[in-house]
């Protein structure tokens, strides 16, 4: 099935892009969320008035990333989160909660789909973070889960 994406979707593209999927996850997900929309002849104007405005946007963007980039690499941020005997969480760290982190810690606000965890965090410790905050700037920082008593 041919649809036409109306949001970034990881692995399949971002906005303004056509793509072919299985019928299947097109109709069950990416629809009914409002991530895509079906590709048709008139869709065509909108995929162009999506790329117009994304480009805008990127432009920018560019000199925003840098500057959020920059307060991220010198924020020190910590989460405390449960932890039973060893270290070890019940549960795991979710990005939502290392975006909550970074706002605690006076850091900007960021997208949760943007943040790339290294892996399940289920012990504590420290960990590096990477934020996709553009698609040619990437951000890192160090999160430093902690056991709250």
């Amino acid at each position: 099935m041919k649809i036409i994406l109306t949001q970034e979707v990881s692995g399949l593209g971002s906005p303004g892009d056509i793509a072919e999927v299985k019928d299947g996850y097109a109709r069950n997900y990416l629809l009914p969320q409002g991530f895509a929309i079906l590709w048709s002849k008139g869709a065509e104007k909108q995929i162009t008035l999506i790329k117009r405005a994304r480009s805008a946007r990127e432009i920018r963007d560019l000199g925003q990333a840098t500057e959020v980039r920059s307060q991220l690499e010198v924020l020190k941020v910590s989460l405390s989160a449960r932890a039973g005997e060893g270290g070890r969480l019940f549960g795991s760290v979710t990005p939502a909660e290392v975006v909550a982190a970074v706002r605690s810690a006076g850091g900007p606000d960021l997208d949760r789909r943007r943040v790339e965890l290294p892996g399940h965090i289920k012990t504590t410790g420290s960990y590096q973070v990477q934020v996709k905050l553009h698609p040619e700037v990437t951000a890192k920082f160090s999160l430093n889960v902690l056991a709250s008593k």
